[in-house]
């Protein structure tokens, strides 16, 4: 029986084993990991968003949690009998729905991540971007059909203050941020949160940028196999790509892809090593990015990187 449990117990020894050279890589690294979808609303991919966070840093990962919560907003929005539009990827804000937002990004949202996390011991410190000006935010037009179009009250981020986050980092702790920003005139933002991710990733010149979506990666025949026209379970996912061919792409992209996208590049072209957008719908995907020989997803890098 003895012989029996050790044999059985290989593989996890195995996995361990083919961890090592990726927790010397990380240990002591900045990881910005973008938090939302269904990874964000089912509880059992929840535990296991918590479980992989608190494993980074008990690996000596320095870990920076920003958040969405779209599911959310929506849903409140309806209870109150707010309607619902987006535009190219993004929420149309009135100020109406900023005052929604930011209650539940920040009152609801970023309280349960924390709370979720802080079930594995004292880690998590929520924080909005209006905090100590964390984030000052522009507001922005988005491109539908080739055309600028007014969404409201979304904001770009065009600063970020990292002396907050690396004081929090620096003492272990693991920063989770919701995406609210204020402007230069004290406005308040709606900003998104994949865009939001890549300049936290850049400011704090993390070594990655992990997004984590709703689909398996980019596909190497999208649009078609977003848009169904593909036998289900047949479509490759794109393990990598340069930057350079993702700014090809992004013009062939749909609007709800496009901002996971382009919060890659922006990393990659601020100087962050590898930009990574993960299946959030499979529990822990974010281990199996970082401590697997075989990785999941879509990983994007600077063109001198390809093949690294």
């Amino acid at each position: 029986m003895t012989l029996a449990r050790g044999h059985a117990a290989l593989s996890k020894a195995a996995a361990l084993v083919e961890a090592l050279p990726w927790l010397k890589s990380f240990s002591g690294r900045t990881v910005v990991v973008k938090y939302g979808g269904n990874a964000m609303t089912s509880p059992d991919l929840q535990a296991a968003f918590a479980e992989d966070v608190v494993f980074l840093r008990y690996a000596g990962v320095r870990v920076v949690v920003v958040h969405g919560g779209g599911p959310q907003i929506t849903a409140h929005l309806e209870k109150l009998g707010v309607p619902t539009e987006f535009r190219g990827g993004y929420r149309v804000t009135t100020p109406e729905t900023m005052q929604v937002v930011r209650m539940v990004l920040v009152g609801q949202v970023n309280s349960d991540v924390v709370g979720t996390l802080n079930a594995h011991g004292p880690f998590a410190v929520g924080l909005s971007g209006e905090d100590a000006h964390l984030f000052t935010a522009e507001r922005r037009d988005v491109l539908v059909d080739g055309e600028p179009t007014d969404v409201g009250l979304v904001g770009e981020v065009v600063d970020v203050q990292p002396a907050i986050l690396n004081a929090l980092l620096d003492e272990g702790k693991v920063p989770v941020i919701a995406t609210v920003a204020r402007g230069e005139h004290g406005e308040i933002f709606n900003v998104n949160a994949d865009t939001a991710a890549a300049a936290v990733a850049v400011a704090l010149q993390a070594e990655k940028l992990v997004v984590l979506t709703d689909v398996e990666g980019l596909f190497a025949d999208w649009p078609a196999s977003h848009a169904g026209d593909v036998q289900p379970g047949t479509a490759e996912v794109i393990s990598s790509l340069t930057a350079d061919e993702l700014e090809a792409l992004l013009p062939t992209l749909t609007s709800g892809m496009v901002p996971k996208m382009e919060a890659c590049l922006r990393a990659v072209r601020g100087g962050v090593p590898r930009a990574h957008v993960l299946d959030g719908r499979v529990p822990h995907s974010l281990l199996l990015e970082l401590f697997t020989d075989e990785g999941v997803g879509t990983m994007v890098v600077a063109p001198e990187r390809k093949g690294q």
